[in-house]
């Protein structure tokens, strides 16, 4: 049932990949081969060979992001290029794209189910943006262009993954920290010292509560350039590599290619959503930065507020205005009781149970594995691995994988397998993982993104899962946070790690009259990330990567931070959401209105929670994701519950 991930070696790396890679491309020739081609004997085999390379990024390639060992990830790293460099040739074969054209337009094709109609559909779609109607060097050139990409990805992430830096700071110069974050810091090089690294449990703090305005600088300008004189070429050789291919292919921009198989379509309706906005939060900021600009003064005199200041002054006002300390919430946070009261929560909305599973097998020991059952069932729907302490050389932020993915095989359904992969402060001796709010709501985010991808009940692996429109992907996990705001969920699982007290109502209250405390900033710090992507990706000009940090940064109202170059750092650009950040303000939309459901109907009903599972979460993308919303809403989505939030309704 599950794969020994302790016992795995760089060869066996090797063999998984390779020996799923032999099997998939005999299915995909027999497909290609196929004489006068039916279902089972084109469509049906690239549906095995998909669901075997899925698997086979599961057991070996995977383990790029998170094996301790780093002669195990050296090779996965190497491994999962060689699986997506194949997987992107198969839409380039001429002999497959005829094969399957030829049943497209066969009568049998016609009399598909709807999903089976789909997949036709999607493929052929796939051998038009592989090049098909170009000629034959034109798609060479295409094809080419595509593996380049894939190689710069590639090392653009493991350069971050394997970045290790930091500041070593003087007890003196922790000012504004607790003493247990203090505890946690690794010890600097120099007798007595501390060393604040670029992990996010020993940065964001600092950034937040760190009294020494000159460290919050330093830090931030280290952080803001990891690996950059690495990955900024590979940043603009990608950039470039993206528009060539675009334009051969006929599209105006990279964007405009990206956008074509996502719910937003085309870039000016991307831009459209920005124009609504800009003018309206820039207003809002400029009247937040001038509340901080009073704190500048009173603790900094004469100095404006910059880039490394903002977050700073942010926690200290949820303090001074609402009584929020993050350390003092963070108390109330302890992780496992955080896990138990998740897993309550989305038992009760969505009808769960959950079993931990001792016997990991898993690639470190701090790693969690879990069984998902329907209530009251026996048997398991799904399996999910939680690996959720800093390490180095492991993917340094949060994020949900796919393992192995949920369809129909041999008669039975295959139980899907998921990961959720961050990095929370690691339980010491004496104090157990104490989440910050703005922590326990990335891991109810991404615990979204693995309800999504486990309680699937589609049968053809292409539309499995999570594997919906780009843009619509992050609505399930963006909807999940607000059940972080809620004062009766809260109160149900946050108690006090030492004295076992349920978190006080009146710091709930205040927690969430916080919630918008500078919700311009915020959000316009959201659009700078979006309006960065489309600068470079929604033109056909050759891009100054520099100018265009500098252009979209002014979005932010901040100061900007010279000598920095965060494109490096923004792994984003490089892992799928090119021409595509835009998608999280983009479903947030969707998942605003969504929960405005629940809050209609009662934000822990079980008969919204069945509906919102089998119309959204169980349908991945066997149709278009416009169609989950109208089928859970029972009308057109609306961005009234959005704007309501950003206090523009």
């Amino acid at each position: 049932m599950f794969i020994d991930y302790s016992s795995i070696s760089p060869a066996d790396v090797t063999a998984v990949t390779e020996s799923a890679i032999t099997a998939a491309e005999a299915l995909v020739d027999a497909a290609a081969a196929a004489g006068s081609p039916t279902w089972d004997n084109t469509m049906g085999l690239l549906e095995k060979a998909g669901a075997i390379v899925a698997d086979a990024y599961g057991k070996g390639p995977f383990l790029a992001r998170v094996h301790p060992d780093r002669e195990v990830q050296t090779r996965a790293v190497q491994l999962e290029e060689r699986l997506q460099k194949w997987s992107t040739d198969i839409a380039f074969r001429r002999d497959l794209f005829e094969t399957v054209q030829a049943y497209a337009a066969g009568d049998a094709a016609a009399s598909l189910s709807p999903i089976r109609r789909r997949l036709v559909d999607h493929w052929m779609r796939d051998f038009r943006r592989a090049g098909h109607e170009l000629n034959d060097s034109a798609r060479a050139a295409l094809q080419e262009k595509q593996l380049r990409l894939i190689e710069l990805q590639v090392e653009f992430s493991k350069n971050l993954d394997e970045w290790d830096d930091g500041i070593d700071v003087t007890s003196e110069e922790l000012t504004g920290m607790s003493a247990e974050y203090i505890s946690r810091l690794a010890p600097g090089t120099a007798e007595g010292t501390y060393r604040i690294s670029m992990a996010y449990p020993d940065y964001v703090p600092f950034l937040e509560q760190g009294a020494n305005r000159d460290l919050r600088r330093r830090l931030q300008h280290k952080f803001w350039n990891q690996a950059v004189e690495a990955n900024k070429p590979l940043l603009q050789q990608a950039v470039a590599v993206r528009q060539e291919m675009a334009a051969l292919l006929g599209y105006p921009t990279w964007a405009h290619y990206a956008m074509e198989t996502k719910m937003a379509v085309d870039p000016g309706n991307v831009e459209e959503l920005y124009a609504g906005l800009v003018a309206p939060l820039q207003e809002k900021a400029r009247a937040e930065l001038a509340a901080m600009a009073t704190m500048m003064e009173s603790e900094y005199p004469g100095e404006t507020t910059q880039p490394w200041d903002w977050s700073y002054l942010h926690t200290q006002q949820r303090k001074r205005d609402f009584g929020v300390d993050p350390e003092e919430v963070a108390g109330y946070f302890s992780l496992e009781p955080l896990i138990e009261g998740m897993f309550a929560v989305t038992g009760d909305v969505f009808g769960l149970e959950y079993e931990r599973i001792i016997d990991t097998g898993a690639w470190h020991p701090d790693v969690f594995l879990y069984a998902i059952k329907n209530r009251g069932a026996t048997e398991p729907l799904a399996y999910f691995y939680a690996d959720l302490f800093p390490r180095e050389g492991k993917f340094g932020h949060a994020a949900a994988f796919g393992l192995r993915y949920g369809r129909l095989e041999n008669g039975g359904y295959v139980k899907p397998v998921a990961a959720i992969v961050a990095n929370f402060t690691k339980p010491t001796a004496d104090t157990p993982s104490l989440l910050q709010h703005n922590e326990a709501l990335t891991l109810w985010h991404e615990f979204g993104h693995i309800l999504h991808f486990c309680l699937t009940t589609v049968d053809l692996v292409r539309f499995s899962g999570y594997d919906t429109e780009w843009d619509f992907v992050e609505a399930p996990s963006q909807i999940m946070e607000n059940w972080m705001w809620e004062p009766e969920v809260l109160q149900r699982f946050a108690r006090h790690y030492e004295t076992g007290e349920p978190i006080p109502a009146d710091l709930v209250r205040q927690l969430v009259a916080a919630r918008d405390l500078n919700v311009g900033l915020i959000t316009l710090r959201q659009m700078f990330l979006g309006r960065l992507d489309l600068t470079l990706h929604a033109t056909a000009e050759p891009v100054d990567l520099d100018e265009a940090y500098r252009s979209s940064y002014q979005l932010t109202q901040l100061p900007f931070h010279e000598g920095t170059f965060f494109p490096a750092v923004f792994g984003h650009l490089m892992g799928g959401y090119d021409a595509g950040y835009y998608g999280y303000l983009w479903a947030q939309v969707y998942g605003d209105d969504m929960y405005s459901v629940f809050q209609a109907e009662g934000t822990m009903s079980p008969t919204v929670g069945a509906r919102y599972r089998n119309e959204v979460l169980a349908t991945g993308g066997s149709r278009d994701a416009i169609d989950h919303l109208r089928a859970f809403l029972g009308r057109e989505p609306s961005s009234d519950a959005f704007l309501a939030k950003l206090g523009l309704g």
